[in-house]
């Protein structure tokens, strides 16, 4: 009987939760993902930026609706508008996560909205990389003065560390001194929700480093400054990463976009296709699961598919067949 009553009371809280009241909740909710989750800034921006346009289709809906229909129906009528809309899948699914934490937190608060949501289906995407020889004419080819940056021995330091070691740009830009281990070239590195791991690179990055932090880096103060800074010796942004890798493009003589992430993977493909261990490779991209890294399986699949069709014997026997008809 008691069990009654306590979910009678939920749902009744449910029914009468007001827009101002979702409003509050949300900035509760977006302080609890900062504080005491430690989530990535990206990340809990984006929940922000999700709820907000939650709250902000609710804000427009004639007044009836406002008032009178119950949270669940809301979010519910909100999203089959983006379907309308023919919104990509994979940002209406990552819409979908947003409520389903924001619902559990709810939940905390007595708030049950018991949303029953499934996540739509996404076709999945294999990750788009460079080849070895790409990524080897960029590293080795390019002088200084052809990059056109005020810090290019920077630049090239960067884009090397990226492929080295398989870091997030966002955790490229935290790394402090203290992190950096020169001698055993390792890098303490804090990945997403708080996770520790170390990352291995090797010695032509460590060359590139080296030559940084003699030549171009402000000298150093204390093991809490950012390794890698501005040109008014504050900590780089990602913005400005993700411009100097997209810089390094203009060299290809392919139109190719690059980007951080494909740094990030064509270090796993490349890793994969030489024959290193899955879990090996899991650690250091500081995935949670190993799912996450088996999509680079599927890639190296597809190059060793390529590659029998190119080189096995039967293949070569009926090009020359064709040839000779």
């Amino acid at each position: 009987m008691k069990h009654d009553q306590t979910s009678s009371a939920a749902e009744t809280h449910t029914q009468i939760m007001t827009l101002e009241h979702c409003k509050q909740l949300k900035e509760e909710f977006i302080l609890y993902l900062d504080v005491e989750k430690k989530l990535s800034l990206h990340t809990v921006k984006a929940y922000d930026i999700d709820l907000n346009q939650f709250i902000s289709f609710w804000d427009n809906l004639d007044q009836e609706s406002k008032t009178v229909l119950p949270v669940r129906q809301l979010v519910e009528r909100y999203l089959l508008n983006l379907f309308y809309k023919k919104i990509d899948k994979s940002s209406i699914a990552r819409k979908f996560s947003s409520f389903k934490s924001f619902e559990r937190f709810l939940k905390k608060k007595g708030v049950v909205l018991d949303l029953n949501l499934k996540r739509p289906r996404i076709d999945k995407k294999l990750p788009v990389y460079l080849s070895v020889d790409e990524i080897f004419f960029l590293l080795d080819s390019i002088k200084d003065e052809d990059l056109k940056s005020r810090h290019p021995i920077r630049d090239k330091a960067i884009f090397e560390l990226l492929y080295a070691t398989g870091i997030r740009c966002s955790e490229l830009v935290n790394i402090r001194m203290r992190d950096l281990d020169m001698a055993g070239k390792t890098i303490r590195i804090i990945g997403k929700g708080n996770k520790e791991r170390i990352v291995l690179f090797g010695d032509k990055a460590q060359q590139k480093l080296l030559a940084y932090l003699e030549q171009e880096r402000a000298m150093v103060k204390t093991s809490d400054e950012r390794l890698f800074l501005n040109n008014r010796f504050q900590p780089i942004t990602q913005r400005t990463v993700q411009r100097i890798v997209e810089h390094f493009r203009i060299f290809l003589k392919v139109e190719r976009k690059i980007t951080p992430h494909k740094l990030r993977h064509s270090f796993a493909t490349h890793l994969l296709n030489q024959g290193a261990d899955l879990r090996a490779v899991q650690e250091l991209l500081g995935h949670k699961t190993l799912a996450s890294t088996e999509k680079y399986t599927h890639v190296s699949l597809e190059d060793l598919a390529r590659m029998c069709e190119k080189i096995h014997p039967f293949n070569k026997m009926n090009t020359k067949k064709k040839r000779s008809e």
